[in-house]
């Protein structure tokens, strides 16, 4: 049985050989025959044969009203007021007759018989025959043709309802337990190569390794060293985990499965488990290869005894740990696996001898996001003001993913503006729609709504700048402020460019940044002596900052280096989980609330202090709307500004 193997192009193929199709023919013929069978016994059982003599007393005897004269028989139909007893006594030979003689049908066999004819019409019989006989392969096609059509039909809507669930084309029933995984040849399509991967290079030189493996085994075994079973591949959505897999495959230039955890998993209990002895089997046909699976965490999870279990889950996670322990290394099959939740993984699959390696795939630091727009930015044409550094200094925690669609949004930017290049300014908006969202020119905001916005984000902008400790004064902190409003509901923000990449940040600076949130909040309690819903976002981030340092940091007077928080799904939404009582958790939220406290009166002082300058500021900022961060500081350093 030829296995379902998709094409070069990932896309599953038809199976050269499809048992379905077998299976269908072999059923069909043996219901048609049965059908066929029963409805000739039917005929039979209301057929009876006479005597030709019989037949032509009955004609004597006024018992027969017609009479079709066909090429080897006669059948006969008795009148409706013929005489029973007669007619019975006649048929006497036939025992099969003596009961409902009027359903019956008779015919006998046809003799050449000159008077026939003559005798018929003496006796008042009506007779004919059939102008048009039957044909043998008309009678083959309702027969057999026909009924077969009606069954296959029937056959294909079944099996499509099923193969929807089970994964397996018109035959789905039939290979529900095969493996699903899309097969790419890299010997004839390279498909990618580690050139089209940056921003991960601690990431490619631990997979290098595994490369230099497949292409030159002998190497390794010489000296006693074994190929690793799997590597596991770890970090947030959108970091080029997937890319990196494929990269693989490319540098190798070896066959590369690829699936989804997902698919392994069905209703039913067991396809799974088959599902992953198939993939093995393809997979030890075609090695030297490497099995990739996405999503592993899908199958992976750890293993209970809670209840509610999924037994098809784990008995697939348990196949599959079977056969990693099963396989020999030693013939070129890779296994590599993908996931952002490592922390739920069962330790089986984790440990050596299954996947013998994990590869953290971060999110990139500076020079990766430069290299990842450098990448990407090949694609397009780019005019000679683009300074790809400034990019990467406003997009700090961006994904290679993100960066791709920063890259796109400028070039679809460029072309609605009627230009042939994608200039700096077309990449900082794609930045701040991906950050944002797009600028909404149907929402005006009132004069009054307008200001309130305007000292608000003048406020973010203000504190920041007078909180940084720069060499050189004419430096900005920040990058631009607008009260545009925005598609993500945004009615204006302040985009700040950092001068390098922090990986720590100390006390003070943590402060800093809560001062600054905070100070949006306390420009409209100078200026308007009343607050608005603006701050919502600020004061949620606020919180959340002053939460971890007292938490998780250690930053806390109160607390000291005490852990009463851990993250979950770091690479995910970075949910915490509390580790301390219900009167400790209380004791938190006061020690949160005194930081939040401090850095607003801070923001307060500091904005009073220079209540003049917020003003002048967010006047301009009203005119114009969209202000850079140089004009910003030239009124902030009081100088003129265009």
């Amino acid at each position: 049985m030829e296995p379902n193997v998709p094409s070069e192009d990932g896309q599953k193929g038809p199976p050269k050989n499809n048992p379905s199709i077998v299976h269908f023919f072999i059923i069909g013929i043996v219901v048609t025959f049965v059908i066929n069978m029963a409805v000739t016994n039917m005929r039979t059982d209301r057929k009876v044969q006479i005597e030709y003599g019989q037949f032509i007393q009955l004609v004597e005897d006024g018992a027969v009203k017609q009479v079709r004269i066909e090429t080897e028989q006669i059948a006969l139909t008795l009148t409706e007021g013929a005489n029973q007893d007669r007619v019975a006594q006649i048929l006497q030979s036939n025992p099969e007759t003596s009961h409902s003689l009027g359903s019956l049908v008779y015919y006998t066999g046809r003799l050449d018989d000159p008077g026939l004819t003559q005798r018929l019409i003496d006796k008042g019989v009506a007779f004919y025959k059939p102008i048009i006989q039957s044909n043998p392969i008309l009678d083959f096609i309702s027969s057999w043709v026909f009924p077969l059509l009606i069954f296959y039909v029937v056959y294909y809507f079944i099996t499509r309802n099923f193969s929807k669930h089970l994964g397996g084309g018109i035959g789905g029933m039939m290979n529900v337990g095969k493996s699903k995984a899309k097969y790419y040849d890299m010997k004839k399509n390279t498909g990618v190569s580690f050139n089209d991967v940056a921003g991960q290079d601690e990431a490619k030189e631990s997979l290098t390794e595994l490369v230099d493996f497949l292409h030159s085994p002998e190497r390794y075994r010489e000296i006693g060293a074994k190929q690793p079973k799997g590597a596991l591949l770890v970090g947030p959505p959108g970091t080029g985990k997937t890319l990196l897999a494929k990269a693989v495959a490319g540098e190798a230039k070896v066959p590369f499965f690829s699936l989804s955890g997902s698919e392994f998993v069905e209703m039913f209990v067991g396809v799974g488990a088959s599902r992953v002895r198939d993939l093995f089997a393809e997979a030890a046909k075609h090695a030297p290869c490497i099995i990739f699976i996405d999503e592993i965490d899908a199958i992976g999870k750890s293993r209970d005894n809670h209840l509610g279990g999924n037994d098809e889950r784990e008995q697939t996670l348990n196949q599959l740990l079977a056969e990693m322990d099963g396989f020999d290394s030693s013939k070129g099959v890779l296994i590599l696996a993908a996931t952002n939740r490592p922390e739920i993984l069962d330790k089986a699959l984790l440990r050596p001898g299954r996947f013998d390696r994990r590869i953290v795939v971060e999110t990139p630091d500076l020079p990766g996001r430069e290299a990842i727009l450098a990448v990407h930015a090949k694609k397009v044409i780019l005019g000679p003001d683009v300074k790809l550094r400034e990019i990467s200094l406003a997009t700090s925690g961006a994904t290679g993913a993100d960066l791709a669609n920063m890259v796109n949004e400028a070039a679809l930017r460029a072309v609605r503006l009627g230009r042939t290049e994608v200039l700096q300014e077309d990449l900082m908006e794609a930045v701040e729609v991906v950050i944002a969202g797009k600028e909404k020119k149907d929402r005006i905001l009132n004069p009054q709504e307008k200001r309130m916005v305007a000292f608000h984000e003048t406020g973010h902008a203000l504190a920041s700048a007078l909180q940084s400790d720069r060499r050189s004064p004419d430096v900005s902190p920040v990058q631009k402020i607008t009260i545009v409003p925005r598609t993500m509901g945004a009615l204006g923000y302040t985009m700040n460019m950092p001068e390098e990449e922090r990986y720590l940040m100390t006390r003070s600076e943590l402060l800093a940044r809560i001062t600054t949130l905070l100070a949006g909040r306390a420009a409209e309690e100078i200026e308007f002596g009343e607050v608005s819903t603006g701050a919502a976002n600020d004061i949620e981030r606020a919180t959340k900052l002053a939460r971890s340092m007292v938490t998780q940091y250690g930053m806390s007077d109160k607390f000291g280096m005490m852990a009463l928080e851990s993250v979950q799904n770091p690479y995910l939404d970075g949910r915490s989980i509390s580790l301390v009582s219900e009167a400790t958790g209380a004791d938190v939220d006061k020690e949160v609330a005194r930081i939040l406290d401090e850095c607003h009166q801070k923001a307060l002082t500091l904005l009073r202090q220079n209540q003049e300058k917020l003003a002048e500021i967010a006047a301009f900022l009203i005119e114009r709307e969209t202000i850079s961060g140089i004009q910003f500081m030239e009124i902030l350093r009081g100088r003129k500004t265009a």
